[in-house]
């Protein structure tokens, strides 16, 4: 599968638990937590502060595992934002040369 792919199959996950919130659901969690929109940037600021240490201190394993993390809390802060995949795509599209 392609780093494509699997970023647009994960997104379809994320939306289909934004439409179809479980209590099971960590994703779920975010999105309807009382925090609102909050809740998954705060994700993303923990996330960040995680990928950076990683990547001033650690194995290259745990900096490709921080990078995950931080890219999925992204992803998730993005549907709570109703920010769409494919309008970031053609964004980054838009900036090559």
């Amino acid at each position: 599968m392609s780093g494509c792919s699997t970023l647009e199959e994960l997104w379809e996950i994320i939306g289909d638990r934004a439409r179809h919130p479980s209590e099971e659901s960590y994703v779920s969690g975010i999105l309807t937590h009382r925090k609102g929109v909050d809740k998954a940037l705060e994700k993303v600021g923990e996330e960040c502060t995680e990928f950076l240490l990683a990547a001033k201190n650690t194995s290259y394993e745990r900096k490709v595992s921080e990078t995950a993390d931080l890219v999925f809390h992204i992803l998730v802060a993005l549907k709570a934002l109703d920010i769409e995949l494919d309008d970031i795509f053609e964004e980054l599209e838009s900036r090559r040369r």
